[in-house]
């Protein structure tokens, strides 16, 4: 998979019981599900820990069940760290195996996942629909409720935060019908997932709000714990979700946005790839990707490392980053 964290298990989960183990988070950055790119910004995985962390325990003093057991090797409350942490402490649930011939073989997966498994989808939420929304190739406006014939050119705010559902373990991420997902999320319920997605949405959009941000959109990822529904992965970050800040955006998106004008060409070969992955009904399309991607030039590592630190500081309300004000580096980055 592309995931930029390492996982460290502890104890391992059995069909019964959870295990423990944490997540060491890299500064290693991922764009179009490339996987680690060429470079690093520095103090990433730090600032995205910390965010994850102070909004895991948002979500469990509104009752919000989690994964999350604290932070560091000690693994203690965010407030009881003596430096911004790299770690998240978390309950562990059964991975299986996706099985992939001719297509991905759900129901082995579910076969011996026991009572306690990783629900293998992503639960999207959207509160707007910014430029670069996938959102936007895959519906037209009065789909969702808005009244324009077209797309606008600025990101537009949604009436409704829209719920959606879309592969975890795929190689290529892929939108999901109401019926193919609930077959994909086993025994646990479709509405009670979307339910917790809506409440993540709620508690993340108003710690936004309380400090100046904007929250666009964002994922979730879930584990089924003896009939619960508990909230996994990490929550809330400048990866998982959307942000912007005085109408710039604050998240990775901004390096997404950086190669299409920068690196068109390894962009468009990525596409094909994939698309040609499609037509030979290959799961993984990087070997036949033709271009390789760029390094970032320094003063874009610079200003996106100064976003990522600035960020954290000013959603936590915590100086836990040598970094400019919010402002500076929301500007510096605007230039890109």
């Amino acid at each position: 998979m592309t995931s930029v964290k390492e996982f460290r298990v502890e104890r391992e989960p059995t069909a019964t019981a959870t295990g423990t183990g944490r997540f060491a988070f890299t500064d290693d950055y991922s764009v179009f599900d490339w996987g680690p790119m060429p470079d690093e910004i520095p103090e990433k995985g730090r600032s995205l820990c910390t965010m994850g962390a102070f909004n895991f325990e948002l979500l469990e003093r509104e009752g919000v069940p989690t994964h999350y057991r604290g932070v560091g090797p000690d693994a203690v409350p965010l407030g009881e760290a003596s430096e911004a942490p790299r770690e998240l402490a978390i309950d562990l649930v059964q991975v299986p195996d996706l099985p992939y011939e001719d297509g991905y073989d759900y129901d082995a997966y579910h076969g011996v996942a026991g009572s306690n498994y990783l629900i293998p989808l992503e639960i999207v939420f959207r509160n707007t629909v910014p430029v670069g929304s996938s959102l936007r190739t895959r519906g037209e406006p009065r789909d969702y409720g808005l009244d324009h014939d077209s797309w606008p050119d600025d990101p537009i705010d949604l009436p409704d935060p829209v719920v959606e559902f879309s592969t975890k373990y795929e190689e290529q991420d892929r939108y999901l019908d109401r019926d193919e997902a609930d077959r994909i999320a086993g025994a646990a319920a479709l509405d009670e997932l979307a339910d917790v997605a809506r409440e993540v949405n709620r508690v993340v959009t108003e710690r936004a709000e309380e400090t100046g941000f904007v929250h666009e959109d964002g994922k979730i990822e879930c584990c089924y714990v003896d009939g619960e529904v508990r909230v996994a992965d990490v929550v809330g970050t400048f990866d998982e979700n959307r942000f912007a800040y005085g109408g710039q955006e604050v998240s990775k998106e901004v390096v997404r946005q950086f190669y299409k004008r920068a690196h068109p060409e390894w962009v468009e070969a990525v596409s094909e790839a994939k698309a040609e992955a499609d037509r030979r009904g290959v799961a993984d399309w990087r070997p036949l990707c033709t271009v390789d991607p760029n390094p970032l030039p320094a003063a874009v590592i610079d200003a996106v490392a100064d976003m990522y630190a600035a960020g954290a500081n000013a959603y936590t309300g915590e100086a836990w980053f040598d970094a400019p004000s919010i402002g500076a580096a929301v500007d510096a980055v605007r230039d890109l």
